[in-house]
């Protein structure tokens, strides 16, 4: 089994002089994410939407060259979770926006997957659970997230 939770303040490490994101700024980041992640994931060379309906997105990717399908429901200003229903792992993998106790906004990014056909805990999982961990995981992508976010919204397109 892998499992990997990572959280960081939206606003903590945001460069200097920066407007603060507000949730539904952050919120709208991570819709775009779940239609199309090329921006936001490091890795990602292909998304496409197949299919949608209320609360949900039906899309197929390519990240780090492992092609994948995941079914995307939605919770409104709190929750996107990838549901991965083809490729080598399946489980969840989920992007939560909260405050903190002290009011701060944070994003969280947590996963519990299995390699299919794979020896659990075996030398393919423990090798996966630090990729998930390393400089191709879940860090980069929470922090570009942050800053494609930004990045769209000084542009004007963030829709």
């Amino acid at each position: 089994m892998i499992a990997t939770s990572i959280t960081v303040p939206v606003n903590g490490d945001g460069p200097a002089g920066e407007e603060p994101l507000t949730r539904e700024q952050i919120w709208r980041g991570l819709l775009m994410k779940a239609r199309d992640a090329r921006l936001f994931v490091p890795g990602c060379s292909a998304c496409e939407v197949i299919d949608e309906g209320d609360g949900y997105i039906v899309r197929e990717a390519i990240i780090n060259g492992i092609a994948l399908k995941e079914i995307v429901s939605l919770e409104p200003q709190t929750k996107v979770t990838f549901h991965q229903v083809r490729g080598i792992w399946e489980g969840i993998i989920v992007n939560e926006v909260f405050d903190d106790e002290s009011g701060e906004l944070q994003l969280r990014f947590y996963c519990l997957l299995s390699r299919r056909g794979a020896e659990p805990g075996g030398e393919e999982e423990q090798r996966d659970q630090a990729m998930f961990e390393g400089e191709k995981g879940y860090g980069p992508a929470m922090l570009k997230t942050i800053q494609t976010t930004r990045n769209l919204l000084k542009a004007g397109e963030l829709a």
